[in-house]
């Protein structure tokens, strides 16, 4: 729901332990409490540009009991799993689901209502039937499953088809939170399951209570039919597993090859070996066993291949309860036996996994307290914060891990999952903050990518997908070498971009290279070779999406330029700088003052051709690497102001997809601060909140949570590769090198910005270098109440 952004939020104190950015604040009737705002963050590096938001976040009631609070966080039980999981469509929901695993998982658990497929989650908060328990790869709403096991448990006779073993539940007896999950199902002959869940990276543990049911049993599917696309749910394919029965070692164990992104891979990179592996072991012993195939049942038999398989164990009549851990494993069945033996070993209670998995998200999500702020405020930052740390997720398995790229198994360490073209922009910078761990092993995994199939990732979903376009990882691999991260090989590094900025795909002159086209190889930066680096600008008689390809290769050209001058590569940072400066505006329509596509012959294509999820008006702001530029060409920084508010003011800013999110930031670098903040605080008091609802847009692997966390912190990383950040009121903490304290008294009835200084030094200017934080000290903003003249001299000269 949106709220009235100007009703005054109460609370303005927020405190970072470890790391962290200020809370958003909830409009509400409750009393406005005028204190300090304060608030601590780890940092690395960035010059920080000062735009200013104050007061983020609405209510919404919640109030779900966590049966498992140990170790105790308040933190982690704000955090609530069912934000963004509903929407009126595919592209109206934030995507996500109630899953259970710790940060960066390989596998999430999540109870299953729904058969999911590209445009379909797992789980819909609408629908009244569990159908069983799924391990899920699926990173966002728009990208295929892969190698998924579902264990569904039962009463009576077995029944295997997805419509026939669905069991009705209440939201009412179903707990939710990060690290557990358990509802109460109707069990179908009468009586009741009670399904229980956690899990760790790569092991699920479930725990399913009969009370009052017939001879209770576990299904454990391996494979099923598979939707492939999104389109028609007629178009099936029937991937061939495996599933084995071992009573001795009370297993169950198999493999599905199901991959429903195989279709848009490019065609030299089949993944031909790739499986989903898992083992299944049960604490009770089986009585009785059997396999499953299209719907019929074969008893005592162990083992089986094919479609549509599963196998079930029975239990005596008497039994109550049965504990089940599911491995899982992209290499091997006893890779997946070696996975649950060192993640969870026979023995290890629910309980024990569960505060394992808690006390994950409380060491990451703890580093930020938020001091003041409502319930439901807290309910919309953690679960924000959650969001965010969810993705890429960890493909390795203790040291080794499989390719799809060369279809072998390396030693190493491996993610999946990365969705470059959203992320780039702010929720890379928000791992470098608060995963710094991370970012060594994510940047060497891209590299291994481009080792093993020729190229950096663009969207990685076990393979590539070719899914949007550019070259972003250039960004992702420039900013982790500008923020001064180590550990991965550099020399690939910079000939994976450098290939990417000069390289042109396979039969660059003659394929469209659309969106999801089947039957291409990769597709990189298609049109680099057609036009690109001859004239400058992408054409739209040869390549889909060319407008927005230009601009996207223009910035990918400045990240490839700030790595190359990072590796004294002086004569390539010249070369790829002047690209990245002068391409963008090769298709400014200076007639119409807007970006516009243009043809092979120079002619222009028209307004709405060209376009990669947004239109003319969010591309026409889209030249983040050189924002002086586009305000020149826009006639100054008056006009450029006067174009932002005919762009909000009538309607074209769509929050709900990535190219406007750097935009309401554009006012402060045009000397109109003041309407950044109102700008921002509008935008996240519209498409955030803390109901089922609650993102207005998808997901995207964290960027649009990553948004609006940057937006409470009080800055955003508009250009990620500049070290500047548009910034706003923030309070950090610097564990590794000395406390920040930022302070703005009054600031929830007192949004804007009347003054600033650092460390007693009063400035003037918007702009606060990394070298003044990063050991520490003070920030104090005076607020007012009103728009201030304070980095808003544009507004002043009006």
């Amino acid at each position: 729901m949106s709220t009235d952004p100007t009703k005054k939020p109460s609370g303005d104190h927020t405190t970072w332990n470890d790391a962290g950015p200020p809370p958003p604040q909830t409009p509400t009737s409750r009393s406005v409490q005028n204190k300090p705002s304060a608030l601590t963050m780890r940092s690395r590096g960035g010059v920080c540009v000062i735009a200013f938001l104050c007061s983020l976040l609405f209510v919404t009631p919640r109030n779900r009991p966590v049966p498992f609070r140990e170790p105790c966080s308040d933190a982690v039980d704000h955090v609530n799993p069912l934000i963004g999981n509903g929407g009126d469509s595919p592209n109206g929901s934030g995507g996500m689901i109630p899953s259970t695993a710790p940060p960066f998982a390989m596998t999430r658990w999540v109870a299953q209502t729904r058969a999911n497929y590209v445009s379909v989650t797992p789980y819909n908060y609408t629908d009244t039937t569990i159908h069983g328990f799924q391990g899920t790869h699926q990173p966002a709403i728009w990208m295929g499953e892969s190698g998924q096991v579902v264990v569904s448990p039962g009463a009576g006779e077995v029944r295997p088809g997805f419509e026939d073993r669905g069991m009705a539940f209440s939201h009412e007896r179903e707990l939710v939170s990060a690290s557990y999950y358990s509802v109460e199902l109707e069990a179908t002959e009468g009586g009741q399951i009670v399904a229980e869940q956690s899990a760790t990276s790569r092991v699920g543990h479930l725990r399913f209570t009969f009370a009052d049911t017939n001879v209770p049993y576990v299904l454990v599917e391996a494979t099923r039919p598979s939707v492939i696309g999104s389109w028609n749910v007629h178009n099936l394919t029937y991937p061939e597993g495996s599933i084995v029965i071992d009573p001795d070692r009370l297993e169950i164990c198999g493999n599905n090859p199901e991959r429903q992104d195989y279709i848009i891979a490019p065609v030299s990179t089949a993944a031909t070996n790739w499986s989903g592996y898992f083992c299944a072991r049960f604490d009770q012993p089986f009585t009785s066993w059997g396999i499953t195939q299209n719907g019929s049942v074969t008893e005592n038999e162990k083992s089986g291949v094919g479609a549509a398989l599963s196998a079930y164990a029975t239990f005596k009549p008497t039994l109550t309860q049965v504990d089940v851990r599911v491995a899982v494993s992209f290499i091997s069945i006893e890779q997946a036996r070696q996975n649950l033996d060192k993640e969870i070993p026979d023995g290890q209670s629910l309980e024990e996994t569960a505060k394992m998995t808690r006390a994950a998200w409380a060491e990451k999500l703890g580093r930020i307290e938020l001091v003041g702020a409502t319930k439901e405020q807290k309910d919309v930052f953690y679960t924000a914060f959650f969001h965010s740390l969810q993705y890429p997720y960890e493909q390795d398995e203790y040291g080794r891990y499989y390719s799809g790229y060369d279809d072998a198994i390396h030693e190493g360490v491996s993610y999946t999952g990365y969705s470059i073209w959203d992320t780039y922009r702010a929720e890379w910078a928000w791992l470098i903050l608060f995963a710094p761990e991370r970012i060594p092993g994510m940047v060497q995994s891209m590299i291994q990518d481009y080792k093993e199939g020729g190229w950096l990732p663009m969207w990685k979903n076990v393979i590539e997908t070719n899914i949007m376009v550019a070259t972003h990882a250039d960004s992702l691999v420039a900013e982790a070498v500008l923020k001064g991260f180590t550990g991965f090989d550099l020399d690939a590094a910079w000939d994976a971009v450098h290939k990417d900025a000069t390289v042109p795909p396979i039969n660059d002159n003659t394929t469209l290279y659309g969106d999801r086209e089947e039957f291409v190889d990769y597709e990189v930066r298609a049109g680099l070779s057609s036009l690109y680096a001859q004239k400058g600008w992408v054409a739209d008689d040869i390549h889909s999406e060319s407008a927005s390809r230009t601009l996207d290769y223009s910035y990918d050209d400045f990240a490839v330029s700030v790595l190359a001058g990072l590796l004294n590569k002086t004569n390539e940072q010249v070369f790829f700088r002047e690209r990245a400066m002068k391409n963008p505006f090769t298709i400014f329509n200076s007639a119409t003052g807007f970006m516009e596509a243009r043809n092979a012959n120079g002619s222009w294509a028209g307004p709405d051709n060209g376009w990669t999820e947004g239109d003319k008006w969010a591309y026409t702001f889209d030249v983040v690497h050189d924002v002086p530029g586009l305000i020149e060409h826009k006639g100054g920084n008056q006009s450029f102001i006067a174009f932002l508010d005919a762009h909000f003011n009538g309607g074209h800013n769509d929050h709900t997809n990535e190219p406007s999110h750097h935009i309401p930031y554009l006012y402060a670098l045009a000397g109109a601060a003041s309407k950044s903040q109102t700008r921002v605080r509008q935008i996240a008091t519209s498409d955030y909140n803390a109901t089922i609802s609650g993102l207005s847009g998808n997901e995207d692997c964290g960027q649009m949570s990553a948004w609006y966390l940057f937006s409470a912190l009080g800055f955003y990383p508009v250009n990620p590769v500049s070290m500047e950040y548009v910034v706003g009121r923030v309070s950090i903490d610097l564990p590794a090198s000395g406390r920040l304290e930022v302070v703005s008294p009054g600031a929830p009835t007192k949004p804007f910005v009347h003054a600033l200084s650092i460390n007693g030094r009063q400035t003037r200017d918007p702009i606060v270098r990394h070298e003044e934080i990063a050991r520490g000290g003070v920030l104090v903003f005076e607020m007012q109440e009103t728009s201030q003249a304070w980095a808003s001299g544009s507004l002043v000269q009006q």
